[in-house]
């Protein structure tokens, strides 16, 4: 019976991939195996009192407010047309450059990585958008659907982004913290996708050509430096309005948040974009996104609790220990792990069931939970480009072209997978990486 958690663990490993609903099969096994051990007197009878008590102080977490405010700032820049004209402009600021076409996507996804945070809105609006421009301009399938996948990923990473404030909420961290700890592998990892398409592009000309500006400016009554003011930095304002407020103590990440839901409404209306459709669909998606993360994070926590009851806790400390190589070998271990179920995970699934265990076990070796943070967040980006399974590759494929075959995907997005990984090394061998700016932060708010 000592090994009955990590039978727990398998099940839920098999249901989740057998493709039942997430949140509810966490529960299910964990009511399952909750009586199994209460008819074996391994667990406490007031399971289902302390389960109770979990979830109501989940709904009072004022913090995890911050995650529909977020999801709804995104969701107006998405339906009122603002990261539209985000990405047109920007495609004509680097135009001469060669391969600016996606250099452009690749800047814009992380404007709106900043301002949505959710991946799979990102990817479909700059499928939508993007790749039939850049088809239309020569660019080869492999390159255009690769960095569009990887520009949508970008909303993992960079703050404010959604799995941010998750992963500082099972942790038992500062967001504001993690945030601050994102910026630098964020740019770094912008800078490596530029670098990668700009080479690209020089030394294989034929797979991105020069982007032609003009045609798209002769049709309009604007000139670039006037489509430059209105289309980036009104978003740029707004994000640094947001981050600044949190970096710099002025205000908690859900009144940043709640800043942000604000500014991209009066952006919209400033536009005219603020319709009774675009608000009530935005509403709408925001309900839907909310729900799913709560549902998943109330089902997560019943799992927990039961894993810990059967004393699983104490099964993974005693695992984790007899792994070699000390806090280096956890730290790979860790991942690897993480970096192979998400081949067949989701994001919101490990970050529930399998950072919460690793947590604990960081904490206890004297590890920096922030820098474990975002090599978790960087690690967990890669899930969404890695096959079979990749969310990203489903959001591509369903919002693409007839003519975009699933292979053309998974050729693309393999070097940027790779440069994700490779990020990944840098930042390990490289704590200060991640600590340096969040250390300042906190001398600064002294």
């Amino acid at each position: 019976m000592e090994y009955l958690p990590l039978v727990m663990f398998l099940v839920l490993l098999l249901m989740l991939m057998a493709g039942y609903p997430v949140s509810l099969t966490l529960g299910a096994v964990a009511l399952m195996f909750a009586s199994i051990g209460m008819v074996f007197d391994i667990m406490r009878p007031d399971f289902f009192q302390l389960a109770t008590y979990r979830i109501y102080g989940i709904v009072q977490n004022f913090t995890l407010l911050a995650v529909p405010l977020f999801v709804f700032m995104g969701v107006v820049f998405e339906k009122s047309g603002l990261a539209d004209e985000l990405l047109e402009t920007m495609a004509m600021v680097f135009a001469r450059v060669r391969g600016g076409l996606a250099i452009s996507i690749i800047v814009v996804g992380g404007l709106l990585a900043a301002t949505t945070g959710i991946v799979g809105a990102t990817v479909v609006t700059m499928t939508v958008i993007a790749l039939p421009t850049m088809l239309k301009h020569g660019y080869k399938p492999e390159l255009a659907t690769g960095t569009i996948a990887a520009s949508g990923t970008l909303g993992q990473l960079l703050p404010p982004s959604v799995i941010l404030v998750l992963l500082a909420s099972v942790m038992n961290i500062s967001p504001g913290d993690v945030f601050a700890a994102t910026v630098i592998p964020g740019a770094i990892l912008i800078g490596a996708f530029i670098l990668f398409i700009y080479f690209n592009a020089r030394f294989n000309p034929e797979v991105a050509p020069l982007f032609d500006a003009k045609t798209m400016l002769k049709n309009q009554d604007r000139t670039l430096l006037t489509r430059v003011i209105r289309g980036l930095l009104p978003p740029i304002s707004l994000i640094v309005a947001v981050l600044g407020s949190i970096f710099f103590g002025l205000a908690t990440p859900t009144e940043a948040a709640a800043f942000g839901a604000l500014g991209a409404m009066i952006l919209a209306a400033l536009n005219k974009r603020l319709t009774y459709k675009n608000v009530r669909e935005a509403v709408r998606s925001t309900t839907r996104l909310t729900s799913m993360v709560f549902l998943i994070l109330i089902g997560a926590t019943a799992f927990g609790l039961v894993f810990n009851g059967l004393h699983g806790d104490q099964l993974m400390k005693d695992i984790i220990a007899a792994i070699p190589g000390g806090i280096w070998g956890f730290i790979l271990f860790s991942m690897l792990l993480i970096f192979i179920l998400g081949f067949f995970l989701d994001f919101l699934e490990i970050s529930f069931i399998v950072v919460p265990l690793l947590a604990v076990a960081a904490q206890a070796k004297g590890i920096d939970l922030v820098w474990f943070a975002v090599l978790i967040a960087v690690n967990l980006q890669t899930s969404f480009l890695t096959p079979p399974f990749g969310f990203s590759l489903f959001y591509l494929k369903a919002a693409a072209p007839p003519e975009i075959r699933i292979n053309h995907i998974y050729r693309g997005v393999i070097p940027f997978i790779i440069l994700q990984v490779l990020i990944l090394m840098i930042l390990i061998i490289w704590p200060g990486l991640s600590t340096w700016l969040p250390e300042q932060m906190s001398l600064w708010q002294r």
